[in-house]
Protein backbone atom coordinates (compact mmCIF):
# COMPACT_ATOMS: atom_id res chain seq x y z
CA UNK A 1 0.00 0.00 0.00
CA UNK A 2 1.33 3.39 -1.21
CA UNK A 3 1.39 6.30 1.30
CA UNK A 4 -0.89 9.13 0.72
CA UNK A 5 0.77 11.81 -1.34
CA UNK A 6 1.74 15.06 0.32
CA UNK A 7 0.26 17.91 -1.24
CA UNK A 8 1.81 21.74 -0.19
CA UNK A 9 -2.28 22.92 0.18
CA UNK A 10 -3.44 23.99 2.90
CA UNK A 11 -6.12 25.67 4.57
CA UNK A 12 -5.13 29.10 6.15
CA UNK A 13 -6.67 30.56 9.29
CA UNK A 14 -8.93 32.70 7.71
CA UNK A 15 -10.16 29.73 5.66
CA UNK A 16 -8.46 30.67 2.06
CA UNK A 17 -7.03 27.22 0.39
CA UNK A 18 -3.43 28.57 -1.31
CA UNK A 19 -1.12 26.03 -3.02
CA UNK A 20 2.21 27.67 -2.78
CA UNK A 21 2.18 28.10 0.91
CA UNK A 22 1.07 31.93 0.53
CA UNK A 23 -1.87 33.25 2.52
CA UNK A 24 -4.69 35.76 0.77
CA UNK A 25 -7.77 37.36 2.03
CA UNK A 26 -10.34 35.76 2.09
CA UNK A 27 -12.32 37.42 -0.49
CA UNK A 28 -15.14 39.72 1.91
CA UNK A 29 -11.80 41.72 2.95
CA UNK A 30 -10.70 42.33 -0.41
CA UNK A 31 -14.12 43.65 -1.27
CA UNK A 32 -14.01 45.74 1.93
CA UNK A 33 -10.53 47.02 0.95
CA UNK A 34 -11.81 48.03 -2.55
CA UNK A 35 -15.32 49.70 -0.86
CA UNK A 36 -12.92 51.88 1.47
CA UNK A 37 -10.44 52.80 -1.87
CA UNK A 38 -13.62 53.67 -3.41
CA UNK A 39 -14.93 55.53 -0.83
CA UNK A 40 -11.73 57.90 -0.35
CA UNK A 41 -11.29 58.47 -4.12
CA UNK A 42 -14.47 59.88 -4.22
CA UNK A 43 -14.15 62.03 -1.19
CA UNK A 44 -10.60 62.96 -2.51
CA UNK A 45 -12.63 63.64 -5.82
CA UNK A 46 -15.32 65.72 -4.41
CA UNK A 47 -12.80 68.02 -2.33
CA UNK A 48 -10.99 69.04 -5.12
CA UNK A 49 -13.89 69.28 -7.89
CA UNK A 50 -15.17 71.60 -4.76
CA UNK A 51 -11.39 73.70 -4.38
CA UNK A 52 -11.55 74.03 -8.76
CA UNK A 53 -13.39 77.22 -9.13
CA UNK A 54 -12.48 78.54 -5.80
CA UNK A 55 -8.91 78.50 -5.58
CA UNK A 56 -7.80 77.25 -9.20
CA UNK A 57 -9.72 78.71 -11.49
CA UNK A 58 -8.98 82.01 -10.40
CA UNK A 59 -5.19 81.44 -10.62
CA UNK A 60 -5.57 80.54 -14.48
CA UNK A 61 -7.54 83.38 -15.04
CA UNK A 62 -5.60 86.30 -13.93
CA UNK A 63 -6.24 89.09 -15.93
CA UNK A 64 -9.99 88.75 -15.72
CA UNK A 65 -9.99 88.12 -12.08
CA UNK A 66 -8.03 91.39 -11.93
CA UNK A 67 -10.57 93.59 -13.72
CA UNK A 68 -13.35 91.87 -12.31
CA UNK A 69 -11.68 93.02 -8.65
CA UNK A 70 -10.77 96.20 -9.89
CA UNK A 71 -14.90 96.64 -10.72
CA UNK A 72 -15.81 95.66 -7.32
CA UNK A 73 -13.23 97.65 -5.24
CA UNK A 74 -13.84 100.78 -7.53
CA UNK A 75 -15.76 103.09 -5.03
CA UNK A 76 -14.36 101.58 -1.64
CA UNK A 77 -11.80 103.86 0.03
CA UNK A 78 -9.12 102.27 2.14
CA UNK A 79 -9.01 103.82 4.95
CA UNK A 80 -13.15 104.51 5.81
CA UNK A 81 -13.22 100.23 5.71
CA UNK A 82 -9.81 99.53 7.41
CA UNK A 83 -9.53 99.49 11.26
CA UNK A 84 -7.22 101.90 12.95
CA UNK A 85 -4.13 100.13 13.58
CA UNK A 86 -4.33 97.49 10.79
CA UNK A 87 -2.49 97.00 7.79
CA UNK A 88 -4.10 98.69 4.69
CA UNK A 89 -5.03 96.50 1.99
CA UNK A 90 -2.45 95.63 -0.30
CA UNK A 91 -2.38 94.07 -4.15
CA UNK A 92 -2.91 90.29 -3.90
CA UNK A 93 -1.80 90.02 -7.34
CA UNK A 94 1.46 91.70 -6.30
CA UNK A 95 4.67 89.96 -5.63
CA UNK A 96 6.24 90.28 -2.55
Amino acid sequence: MDPPERTNKFISARGALRGSGQLSPPPSTTSRNLRTTLLFRGFFSLVGAAFYPIYFWPLMRLEEYQKEQAINRAGIVQEDVQSPGLKVWSDPFGRK
